[in-house]
């Protein structure tokens, strides 16, 4: 499943960059204007609605919005460019006769910091900083019983350094890192005693009570690869492609920790705008956990592919 996993994500990710040139609108390259501090910050809701009044088919009202802030500081001069962004998004739902429940959550912060020796290249030694996590608890299913994560329950932390290739003003990355620390913390007692993301898990009596509590902290040293890709399709079409490969040294070296998006944006006008766009995780570390019978406590259930879709229409200011 990990190969398979691997190779099909490679492969459309590929086929993508490989489109012809003529598919393209290419956008005009402006000379170099010296050092310079960038920053922009954009905001997005979607809203999506669904009403029935005496719809014979039957149906349930329902109504979701998603909130999208992203705030990026670059700067960049002859031989340096450090990059910085801070990402948020939280959707809710909520139907008829039922709670809201949560749709998405993510925290991220990433940080990069380049240098090239020579102003012509397009080659930079690059040191990455990534950490992201989620703000509210999660659960499977309805808002009942005991949540499957929380805020830092998981969180990652990524950061190492390599080189990256850099074209077309930054619309095709290209990253290897032959050294890169991942520390996932799982700051809750009752998660990391299950085990879960991957940590050592707690250690029971017969009686079920804990001897050993377990660890709330993982640190791997891998290799990392990374690749963005960005374009405009036609006019008022982009689309941005997103993949991470990560392979612990340590334990089981090989075994590739998959993340990989897959974004396009429809402009209408200025403000209204539509989005769709694809999630695709695998972690062999993070086994799927389900709650047990015994209150607090949860089953594993092996790792799996996490996969998660959207589909929105709303609106959307850059400032």
């Amino acid at each position: 499943m990990r190969t398979s996993v691997l190779l099909i994500t490679l492969f459309v990710s590929n086929v993508l960059s490989a489109q012809p040139d003529w598919l393209y609108i290419e956008e005009d390259k402006d000379d170099y204007k010296g050092p310079e501090w960038v920053q922009t910050n954009k905001v997005a809701l979607d809203i999506n609605e669904a009403v029935f009044v005496n719809w014979s088919e039957g149906g349930t009202n329902s109504i979701s919005g998603l909130l999208d802030f992203k705030s990026v500081l670059n700067y960049s001069d002859s031989y340096y460019v450090w990059n910085n962004d801070a990402h948020l998004r939280y959707g809710i739902n909520k139907q008829q006769k039922k709670e809201v429940r949560k749709t998405d959550d993510l925290f991220e912060i990433n940080s990069n910091l380049g240098y090239k020796p020579d102003q012509a290249s397009e080659w930079y030694y690059m040191a990455r900083l990534n950490f992201r996590t989620q703000l509210t608890n999660g659960y499977t299913g309805s808002n009942e019983g005991d949540p499957i994560s929380k805020f830092m329950a998981p969180g990652y932390l990524f950061f190492g350094g390599g080189m990256e290739y850099s074209k077309n003003k930054k619309k095709f990355l290209l990253y290897f890192s032959p050294l890169t620390l991942k520390a996932t913390f799982v700051l809750d007692e009752k998660l990391a005693n299950a085990g879960a993301f991957g940590v050592t898990g707690a250690e029971f009596d017969d009686q079920g009570n804990v001897v050993v509590p377990g660890e709330q902290f993982r640190r791997e040293v891998g290799v990392l690869l990374t690749n963005t890709y960005e374009r405009k399709l036609v006019k008022n079409i982009n689309v941005k492609n997103q993949i991470s490969l990560y392979s612990d040294y340590i334990n089981n070296f090989g075994n590739v920790d998959v993340d990989w998006r897959l974004d396009f944006d429809f402009k209408v006008n200025s403000f209204v705008r539509a989005n769709f766009g694809t999630h695709l995780r695998y972690d062999d570390d993070v086994k799927t956990l389900v709650p047990s019978d015994v209150e607090g406590e949860f089953d594993e259930a092996g790792a799996k592919v996490q996969w998660k879709q959207f589909l929105g229409v709303g609106v959307a200011f850059d400032f």
